[in-house]
């Protein structure tokens, strides 16, 4: 089928993106920490201003990158839900229901355990932190367990992640805006309107929806809502047809798929990562945001999603993905716990303080790693192979 062959294409380009994008932090890292690590920070810190149109934008190289690179990686995302919700394994109620429900406890928890260990603090809005699942990463790691993982866990924890995704756009615009301007707000709006209008009118140029995209991006800019979102929106005003690949929307995700793995994540990497490791970094891994943000990722995420899945198995009579067992379960949610990207990402909207960011960061690699060690050693260990379908 089409669509199979659609998403085992995305599924290797996660796999080997998810690889380069652990050394691209591991490089970060060495690098920010090392004798060239003023240059290398100062880098991605220095303005890159442009014009165009009279408008003027002031934005340094890392303002560039994770918010104007990363708006493509969430129209990416926009089209990988819209995909899935009309022809994917969320098109209908009984495939989509696990997926969704596990999205939602592995959500749901982590946020509550982080409020947990914040509320009333100054950091208590770093709560959608420990949210995100991190896509690329998660399928990356997933990868190296081999067959003793089923091929429809893959395109389970695949859904899951997506709705995830859904989940840490909807928090970024509503928890994570800068106070509304109206008026450009209104704006966006009506650039959607007539997108939509468009597509109903089935035009499929791909130039009529993405130059109007850009101006629907420095529209949200401008609106005090994250520009990102504005990819998500766009997404979702392209036509599609899950029955036809001619359409613009399976067209813009088949192309997006490569430099999105390869080229834009990374470069998010690098920017995010070049964390400098102050003395007495080890301490703030015992405050409560950072303990908040790694108990979150590395316990909340598998416990909801095992929660969450075990309810719903138990009194809907839903059933595992095909041929999947609790340990492959099990194993899979706790590597949910990747956060990774998004988690990053919305470090960098939650906290002002530049330290606090920082140390966040440092948190979320912690957990993820924690996520990654544990979560493969169990599928390694007792998640055997046994009529997997691949």
């Amino acid at each position: 089928m089409e669509w199979t062959k659609l998403f085992r294409g995305f599924f290797d380009s996660e796999r080997i993106g998810g690889l380069l994008l652990l050394f691209c932090t591991i490089l970060s890292l060495i690098l920010a920490n090392s004798g060239w690590g003023e240059p290398y920070t100062h880098f991605w810190h220095q303005k890159a201003d442009l014009s165009f149109a009279g408008l003027h934008l002031d934005l340094s190289v890392e303002q560039w990158i994770n918010d104007g690179l990363m708006t493509i990686f969430f129209l990416l995302v926009g089209l990988e839900i819209e995909r899935e919700l009309y022809a994917g394994e969320l098109s209908s109620f009984s495939n989509a229901i696990l997926p969704i429900a596990a999205a939602v406890g592995g959500m749901v928890v982590p946020a509550a355990i982080h409020f947990a260990f914040n509320n009333g603090t100054p950091t208590q809005s770093g709560f959608g932190i420990p949210m995100a699942t991190d896509i690329a990463f998660t399928l990356g790691m997933l990868a190296l367990a081999g067959n003793r993982v089923p091929y429809s866990l893959k395109i389970f924890l695949t859904a899951l992640a997506i709705i995830d995704d859904l989940g840490a756009i909807l928090v970024i615009a509503l928890f994570y805006n800068t106070g509304i301007q109206w008026l450009y707000l209104a704006l966006s709006a009506a650039i959607l309107g007539g997108l939509f209008f468009l597509s109903k009118l089935k035009i499929y140029h791909l130039a009529f929806y993405l130059l109007p995209g850009l101006v629907l991006w420095y529209c949200m800019m401008q609106s005090g809502v994250h520009p990102t979102i504005a990819g998500v929106l766009l997404a979702f005003v392209i036509p599609f047809s899950g029955n036809n690949e001619n359409t613009p929307s399976y067209k813009l995700q088949q192309f997006l798929h490569k430099p999105v793995a390869f080229f834009i994540v990374p470069m998010f990497a690098l920017a995010n990562t070049g964390i400098v490791l102050k003395q007495g970094w080890i301490t703030e891994i015992g405050t409560s945001n950072s303990l908040g943000i790694i108990t979150g990722l590395v316990v909340g995420k598998p416990v909801g999603i095992l929660l969450f899945c075990y309810l719903l198995i138990t009194f809907f009579k839903t059933k595992l993905p095909q041929f999947a067992r609790w340990s492959h379960l099990t194993g899979a949610a706790i590597l949910a716990g990747i956060g990774f990207t998004m988690s990053i990402f919305i470090s960098n909207l939650a906290f002002t303080d530049a330290d606090l960011v920082s140390y966040s960061k440092v948190a979320v690699l912690l957990g993820s790693l924690l996520a990654t060690i544990i979560g493969l050693t169990l599928l390694r260990n007792t998640a055997k192979p046994d009529h997997l379908d691949e």
